[in-house]
């Protein structure tokens, strides 16, 4: 191509191009979300804290509160499913083009939702609980702890800032799958397939 011409590009060409664009933000969320969730982990399960209190040893961790076992389970779940799918997309993208029938766009839409969601009452439960540590419940007669447990508290805190993090990587990965399925209807309308392959 000469200086000075512009490429023009066919329908195909920019579906491909599109296609590839929304693969390459799709890997990037997945492994996003797949970090933070690892960090997440990493933050909130090794959350230990000592304190003596009238000669006596009480230590705080994180198995103490349900809510913060949740939160763990849940991002470890998350970061080992957007792992795979985070693979699947780059093996896609090394093919150049994939098979992607309805079915399988079907099976990773609600995935992607139920995880989202997952991820997102896990986060809400950790952060009541950490309202309650912070500042108790004075009506319940419920203390606050974390004058006591300062470090602990804090390092929970980290935890579900990167907890929500990955959490709105989960949301927007819902909708990238949501446009990834719902286009297949319009693309093949009046084609009479129930598969599309896309071009990396």
């Amino acid at each position: 191509m000469s200086p000075g011409e512009v490429p023009v590009y066919s329908t195909g060409e920019r579906l491909k191009v599109m296609e590839r664009r929304v693969k390459i933000g799709e890997v990037v969320l997945r492994l996003a979300m797949c970090g933070l969730g690892v960090l997440t982990c990493a933050l909130i399960g090794t959350d230990t804290q000592v304190r003596t209190i009238f000669s006596l040893e009480k230590k705080a961790k994180f198995s103490d509160m349900r809510a913060l076992v949740f939160l763990v389970i849940a991002n470890g779940i998350a970061s080992g499913y957007s792992l795979i799918q985070g693979v699947r997309c780059l093996v896609a993208m090394s093919r150049g083009s994939v098979l992607f029938n309805k079915a399988l766009a079907w099976a990773i839409f609600s995935c992607d939702q139920v995880m989202a969601y997952v991820l997102l009452a896990a986060v809400a439960a950790a952060m009541q609980s950490a309202v309650l540590g912070e500042f108790g419940q004075p009506e319940m007669q419920w203390m606050k702890i974390c004058n006591l447990y300062r470090k602990f508290c804090n390092q929970v805190g980290e935890g579900l800032v990167s907890s929500f993090l990955a959490s709105l990587s989960m949301v927007t990965i819902s909708f990238v799958s949501a446009f990834n399925l719902f286009r297949l209807y319009g693309t093949n309308k009046g084609r009479g397939t129930s598969s599309y392959t896309v071009g990396m």
